[in-house]
């Protein structure tokens, strides 16, 4: 993955990585409320040389004092010093446990002992610090005494004397919220690279492209209107939904700019994608550009294109294939524009045989005919082989992916099943993609427009049952001319019966 990759998963993760970082900012102030305040003391001493005071003299000791200073350093976190200090000041603690509360250091060329102590009494760390430092230079003093006797030639003296803190050293509250914050942040950034490896589905067109380099003909964004009001024409005109399908109408025709597929299949991996809604939306998008257009539900399992127009499926493709009746007594107008519907019929025992059958190829020759465009819901490609099998038959193949519900390994036998069976794969739709955020998809530039003035447009179509509004047939609303007046017959020969 390069910056941009990394980019995209902070952004899509931007909430977790927040929360995460806001909950080690938590456990950094947790930490400092809970946490026992510590005092330190601090007293500093001067090593000297007992010397007559000529220059080389002086020179010497200095040089001498200097290379002994770092062993006085040593001595003090031991039990010759600490322990006398714990005897005067009567504490209930080992040379061992003071040592660990005992800090020694002194500087580098110089000839000062800075000794610190940390105590949960302000009183108390001064007295130790204090203490400690009497200790050392009886200790040192003793040490360095001749042993031909005579005085130390090492001389300690306190330059600082200890004093009560006014203000606790630990807990830091601000270093605690500091390292919260950044031990937050980076493992928020950890968790959000985490889960983006783990996680395999399609969210927007970068991870479309991890899997495949077909042309992405649209992206039509998440709106839970839809749900209740699927259909394009039941949007506003300048809607985002409705910019979204138009722009997936030009794209087809760039895609297909040979016009050998004047049928279009289209399909999806899973149930669930909106297959049928954009197969549905698509035609009505082709009929409002002017186009005659056949809509044919050829989803035997679980048809829907029915229940979206609010058209009778009694009749229709199973109809038609078996010989119970001819495809021109089976279309249904639908709408304004010159859109034709035929419904999936009865749903058969054996789809997969009907719709890879000879006469369905020949129905598809026939609609091809009379129509400029033939638009084909079929069902979804892993759970049946209806859709591979029909794929044979038709100019192109679509293929609706799901954001958010698509795994990487389903679209790859997807588009595998396609390719066996040497489908012409036009290119792929992204649906369900988020209206806000990083893989947002919008036409915000437009605005939507969603109230429309009362009398200002004719009803252009019925509405889903789902509404509870009449949906028999739009002609219940409008006069449609007769179907042989609108397009031409389907299929030019003799109709059974005649």
């Amino acid at each position: 993955m390069d910056l941009r990759d990394y980019l995209r998963i902070l952004r899509r993760n931007v909430k977790l990585v927040v929360a995460v970082t806001m909950l080690g900012l938590l456990v950094g102030g947790i930490a400092s409320v809970l946490v026992k305040p510590t005092y330190t003391s601090q007293t500093q001493l001067f090593v000297a040389i007992q010397s007559s005071g000529t220059i080389s003299e002086l020179q010497q000791g200095n040089t001498f004092t200097q290379a002994r200073v770092q062993s006085y350093v040593k001595t003090v976190t031991t039990p010759v010093v600490l322990q006398p200090a714990i005897d005067s000041l009567g504490l209930d603690v080992t040379a061992n446990e003071l040592a660990g509360r005992v800090t020694a250091t002194s500087d580098l060329d110089t000839v000062l002992i800075r000794i610190s102590v940390e105590d949960t009494s302000p009183v108390q760390a001064a007295a130790t610090a204090q203490a400690v430092a009497d200790s050392l230079i009886r200790a040192i003093d003793t040490l360095e005494k001749p042993k031909t006797g005579g005085t130390s030639p090492v001389s300690l003296s306190v330059i600082t004397p200890a004093q009560a803190p006014s203000a606790p050293s630990a807990p830091n509250t601000r270093l605690n919220l500091i390292l919260g914050l950044m031990v937050g942040l980076a493992a928020g950034v950890g968790l959000a690279i985490v889960r983006a490896t783990l996680d395999t589905r399609i969210r927007s067109e970068a991870d479309l492209r991890t899997v495949t380099d077909l042309p992405v003909l649209g992206g039509i964004a998440f709106d839970e209107d839809a749900v209740r009001k699927p259909l394009l024409s039941q949007a506003g005109p300048r809607s985002a939904r409705g910019e979204s399908f138009r722009q997936l109408r030009t794209n087809l025709q760039f895609a297909n700019v040979s016009e050998h597929a004047r049928t279009v299949l289209i399909t999806s991996s899973l149930p669930g994608e909106g297959k049928s809604t954009t197969a549905t939306n698509l035609a009505i998008s082709l009929a409002q550009a002017g186009q005659t257009v056949c809509l044919i539900d050829a989803d035997l399992r679980r048809p829907m294109v029915g229940e979206y127009l609010g058209l009778d499926r009694a009749a229709g493709l199973t109809t038609a294939l078996v010989g119970a009746a001819d495809v021109n007594d089976l279309l249904q107008p639908w709408g304004d524009d010159a859109m034709y519907v035929l419904t999936s019929g009865q749903i058969p025992p054996n789809p997969s045989e009907l719709l890879g059958s000879n006469e369905m190829k020949l129905l598809i020759t026939r609609l091809e005919e009379a129509f400029d465009s033939v638009i084909i819901d079929a069902p979804p490609l892993l759970p049946v082989t209806d859709a591979a099998v029909l794929s044979r038959h038709v100019g192109g193949v679509v293929v609706v992916v799901g954001a958010q519900k698509l795994k990487h390994q389903d679209l790859t036998k997807s588009l595998d099943a396609l390719q066996m069976v040497d489908a012409t794969v036009l290119g792929v739709v992204i649906n369900r993609l988020p209206a806000k955020g990083p893989e947002a998809y919008s036409y915000g530039y437009y605005g939507p427009i969603d109230d429309v003035p009362e009398g200002t447009a004719k009803r252009r179509q019925g509405t889903s049952r789902k509404d509870g509004d009449q949906a028999a047939s739009p002609s219940e609303t409008i006069d449609y001319p007769a179907l042989d007046e609108r397009v031409p017959t389907v299929f030019p020969g003799k109709r059974r019966g005649n």
